[in-house]
């Protein structure tokens, strides 16, 4: 191969690496709330108050985030918890998510760089069903229970002050004004609009984290 040849394949992988690069770090987080809908276009305000205009697929996945409490979180229910480790190894949640039972298997596990918290982990997994939700089970005068997933399990214990929401599959119609919603990975445009495959919206007093 010539150097002119070796040269351009090492720019073209290169600028591949580049381009790859640069989409990751576009992507970003978004959250806010719904002001119009036009179409396939949302017009929001984000929580820091800044205009936010999002254009979606047609076959975008939408679900609805409903608010719930301890006695929602089931025996064998799929959950995730954004939480912190506390000194007796268990897992003190700032937040709880009660998948639907199409989402169950997501993010199965527990790993640490969890970012609603300082030291924060994710746990995904199964709720073992073994009595000790709600108070049943509790540490330290708080509910508890037990989340089983492929590498092992973690007591996750659930404060009062704990942010706990249920998911169900919805559609392009919760997408209405004033409704909250959040996106886990947004990609930034060259125009300054967002795109992305799915987004959550809060649903009869349900906040999206």
């Amino acid at each position: 191969m010539s150097k002119l040849r070796i040269l351009t394949a090492t720019a073209l992988v290169m600028a591949c690496a580049v381009s790859a690069v640069h989409a990751q770090q576009q992507a970003q987080r978004l959250a806010g709330t719904i002001e119009r809908v036009e179409g396939s276009t949302i017009f929001a305000k984000g929580r820091d108050g800044g205009a936010v205009t999002l254009k979606l697929p047609d076959n975008v996945v939408v679900t609805a985030v409903f608010k719930a409490t301890v006695a929602d979180i089931k025996p064998g229910a799929y959950i995730g918890s954004g939480a912190v480790p506390q000194a007796d190894g268990s897992q003190k949640a700032v937040e709880v998510h009660i998948f639907a039972e199409s989402m169950r298997g997501q993010g199965d596990g527990h790993r640490p760089g969890w970012y609603g918290a300082t030291n924060g982990t994710m746990t995904n997994g199964a709720v073992e069903p073994t009595g000790t939700v709600g108070a049943a089970g509790t540490t330290g005068g708080e509910p508890s229970f037990v989340v089983k997933y492929k590498e092992g399990d973690k007591r996750i214990v659930v404060p009062a002050n704990a942010h706990i929401v249920r998911y169900e599959v919805g559609s392009k119609d919760d997408l209405k004004a004033g409704a909250p919603f959040s996106i886990q990975a947004a990609a930034k445009q060259p125009d300054g609009t967002f795109t992305t495959p799915r987004i959550n919206v809060g649903k009869d007093g349900g906040q999206p984290f």
